[in-house]
């Protein structure tokens, strides 16, 4: 069975790891962890460290317009939806027939 860690350990020891200080091979025996583990958690660190320093608003204010954009792409399709089963009515109702398509 898989070992599971708490997101405040593994943020400790990438931490540790980052600063250097000591080994990973020293590192992995304190802490009873694979040194391929603590390699891993050291490089998500580094490639998401940029993104501890965002503004929590701007993610609200991305997914507030991309669902604004997919609701009005919605409400279009909706429309083009009525209209083209208006048009098929009106031609049936002109020409006797069913559209070609």
């Amino acid at each position: 069975m898989r070992k599971r860690y708490l997101k405040d350990f593994k943020a400790k020891v990438a931490i540790e790891a980052v600063r250097g200080e000591k080994t990973l091979q020293e590192l992995s025996v304190q802490y009873e962890v694979h040194p391929n583990l603590i390699t891993q958690w050291k490089k998500e660190l580094l490639e998401k460290a940029e993104t501890i320093f965002e503004k929590k608003g701007k993610e609200k204010n991305e997914l507030a317009e991309a669902e604004a954009k997919s609701n009005g792409l919605f409400a279009q399709i909706g429309m083009l939806t009525v209209e083209n089963d208006f048009l098929k009515k009106k031609y049936r109702q002109v020409y006797g027939s069913e559209p070609p398509l």
